[in-house]
């Protein structure tokens, strides 16, 4: 019998969208997974930025497979270039008497003093070096001074990693970009816990009245529904003004309801816009764990996500699980791979309200069309899953390894 790979994976703390695959991945029999954190704040709890309050994610982050924290020199409690800040990691990757240094190093991120720290030290080490991230093509805008950089230190980079994990179409196009066609890439890419969301999804239903009565909602009429960090990119302001715009529509009825999941720096101003309006129809409903977002899923006629650079948008892989009705902005980094215009929902073009309001309208006016394209949505999602993630790790291990997996 072969012996188990080992394989590190390096990241900068718990994150609860990953903390499922980890357990997925450390299911393998012949991969024995150890993830190397540099920080445990989002275990103990802190205050995020983008939602404005302190946030305790009531999903488990450490179970189910192999990790360790590794000493700190500095971790304040955020993410940046040089925080949070680790020794040992080269100790780590080397092994101990009783175990033979690491087979492959993943490296979540290649921008951070630690990853770079981490890539150094496998090369010493000759441990092939495999890179993920979410980065998009569409990153390109910038200026040319700060792009030609971007081209040195990626030239410098190619020569010390061996392949890199894709999470979509527009991070593909990224690292081409960037480190040219000649350097492997495995599609690995970035799905939720499909069976956790579609279970609880499906779990909602029984207290869906409850919620109804919860918010004041008419059952008869559509829901809208926006879940996300209330932040300027996000464009909620977009959607408040799309969805005033629809509501005095005679060809809309019965009227619909925003409902406003999230919490963040612009909520004052929000709520003040709808104030304004004379509108009855918007619920806040803040800041709410991930364990709660099912029952919103299944309050929901469609889904909508209009924000400005978003590098991916889980949410969307997360309701589709729900067989809702997505709207995106072109802008969302999932758009290409999850939502076709008209089929699994609509897309618009970033930050215009009235293209905005005319997919609202697309969308609602008929409750079949959002019904099938949420049912065409959830076909979509089961071939973005964990086992697509799989198949693309263990590809990209056996070929850097040269065969050691098979």
């Amino acid at each position: 019998m072969k012996k188990k790979i080992r394989l590190a994976y390096l990241v900068s703390h718990p994150i609860q969208y990953q903390a499922p695959l980890l357990r997925r991945i450390a299911q393998e029999p012949d991969i024995d997974l150890t993830v190397f954190f540099g920080s445990d704040f989002s275990v103990r709890g802190y205050q995020d930025k983008g939602f404005g309050v302190d946030v305790k994610w009531d999903v488990p982050l450490l179970d189910g497979y192999r990790h360790q924290f590794l000493p700190v020199l500095r971790d304040n409690g955020t993410q940046t270039v040089t925080t949070p800040l680790n020794y040992g990691i080269f100790r780590a990757l080397r092994g101990t008497a009783a175990e033979h240094p690491f087979d492959v190093l993943w490296v979540h991120g290649y921008s951070t003093v630690n990853a770079l720290h981490a890539i150094l030290a496998a090369n010493a080490l000759g441990i092939p070096v495999l890179v993920r991230a979410e980065s998009r093509s569409t990153n390109q805008k910038q200026n040319i001074i700060k792009r030609s950089a971007k081209r040195i230190f990626f030239r410098a980079l190619k020569g010390l990693i061996d392949g890199v994990l894709p999470i979509g179409t527009l991070n593909a196009a990224y690292w081409r970009y960037y480190l040219g066609d000649d350097l492997p890439q495995f599609l690995m890419p970035y799905a939720v816990d499909n069976h956790y969301f579609q279970s609880r999804s499906q779990e909602a239903v029984a207290g869906r009245e409850a919620l109804q009565r919860e918010l004041d909602l008419d059952p008869s009429r559509p829901v809208i529904l926006f879940a996300s960090k209330l932040q300027t990119r996000k464009r909620c302001q977009d959607l408040v003004d799309a969805y005033l715009n629809l509501c005095p529509g005679e060809d809309v009825a019965p009227h619909p309801y925003l409902v406003i999941v999230g919490d963040g720096e612009e909520r004052s101003n929000l709520e003040e816009r709808v104030k304004q309006s004379g509108t009855s129809g918007v619920r806040f409903c803040g800041f709410r764990n991930q364990s709660e977002l099912p029952r919103f899923f299944d309050l929901a006629t469609v889904f909508v996500l209009p924000s400005l650079d978003e590098q991916w948008g889980l949410i969307v892989n997360e309701v589709m699980n729900a067989g809702r009705a997505v709207i995106v902005s072109d802008d969302v980094g999932c758009q290409p791979d999850l939502i076709a215009d008209g089929v699994e929902g609509c897309v618009f073009p970033a930050g215009n309200v009235a293209a905005l309001t005319e997919a609202l309208r697309r969308t609602i006016t008929s409750p079949a069309t959002a019904s099938a394209m949420g049912q065409r949505g959830l076909e979509r999602i089961q071939t973005w899953s964990y086992e697509e993630d799989i198949r693309g790790l263990r590809q990209a291990i056996a070929t850097t390894t040269r065969g050691l997996l098979a």
